[in-house]
């Protein structure tokens, strides 16, 4: 095995989406990786999971927003809306409740939910299709980060929700957004849901539960590569640190190298060491002021012209039109 190589010595492995991002990831100082590698089968489930844990306020405080203010939502949206896409859909767990607004204001509609995991958009498509015969439901198994796509349909409204927009640095975030922009014509609407800014503790508990499940999903990343790529990792040598960067408004996600250790990765011929208090940065969830949402959607070319929140301000809503 080698150590360390620089990447054009790697084998062929490195040049699939996975083995790129892992040989990048862990050969750069500090070591990263991209929570896209998260959702692999197990951590979808996972991550569901962590969706109704009582310390995770983002999916319950938006469901509740969509369950309070959902036909309002599509009432300001005016004509689009016959066509919903969701990017990142994942099982699809709150976006019930959009639709069936949407079928109350233009009767049948088609949904287009757009994710990487095939077995979460296999369980959206089956469960709306019971509960709302009037949606009908085309998945696109796409990784809407890497390739967008050419979008379907037109008077469109697409769903960017769940803080997923937090995952990314600032400045991919907006390119993100402009991308999307690129596809929609004036008129058509991004609904984006965001994370506020809010007291430490409640965002440290929301990603350091006593259960241990976002641990858990956190380690899985270790587990795909072992699995994919034929790595050595144990990941219970590996601990789960969530932490508040103030300076940069986000929440980050660590996995911190228990003992000093040495990992090999056979598909990549590659050794990565670890010394001990070493980490991987995994994944960043930014947090957003009110302000600071409008001024990102600006630069991707919206104009925000509504929003909706949660008595305590905790979460917001945003729909933005393309202009």
């Amino acid at each position: 095995m080698t150590a360390v190589s620089p990447l054009p010595y790697l084998p062929a492995a490195a040049a699939t989406p996975l083995g790129a991002e892992v040989a990048r990831g862990l050969i750069a100082r500090p070591k990263r990786l991209s929570p896209w590698l998260f959702y692999d089968e197990r951590g979808s489930a996972l991550f569901e999971s962590i969706t109704n844990l009582p310390e995770y306020y983002l999916t319950r405080i938006e469901r509740d927003i969509f369950a309070e203010h959902g036909d309002a939502i599509l009432a300001a949206a005016g004509d689009a809306g016959a066509t919903i896409i969701e990017l990142g859909a994942g099982t699809a767990s709150k976006t019930d409740l959009l639709l069936a607004a949407a079928v109350r204001r233009h009767g049948p509609v088609t949904y287009y939910p757009m994710d990487i995991a095939p077995s979460a958009l296999e369980q959206a498509g089956d469960r709306i299709a019971r509960e709302l015969p009037l949606v009908s439901v085309r998945p696109i198994l796409r990784d809407y980060t890497r390739n967008l796509g050419e979008l379907p349909g037109s008077r469109r409204l697409v769903l960017y929700i769940g803080s997923s927009i937090g995952n990314f640095e600032p400045a991919r975030a907006a390119a993100l957004l402009r991308r999307l922009r690129s596809q929609l014509a004036p008129g058509e609407w991004l609904l984006l849901g965001v994370d506020h800014v809010k007291d430490r503790t409640t965002m440290l508990r929301a990603y350091n539960d006593g259960a241990g499940v976002t641990a858990e999903f956190n380690r899985n990343v270790l587990a795909r590569i072992n699995a994919e790529l034929g790595a050595n990792f144990r990941p219970r040598l590996f601990r789960h640190r969530a932490l508040w960067n103030d300076r940069e408004s986000r929440m980050e996600m660590h996995l911190e190298s228990l003992v000093a250790q040495e990992i090999s990765i056979a598909a990549l011929d590659l050794t990565v060491r670890f010394r001990r208090g070493e980490s991987i940065h995994t994944e960043n969830s930014y947090k957003f002021t009110p302000d600071a949402v409008k001024e990102l959607l600006a630069r991707g070319g919206y104009a925000a012209r509504h929003n909706w929140t949660d008595a305590r301000g905790w979460f917001g809503v945003y729909l933005a039109e393309a202009v």
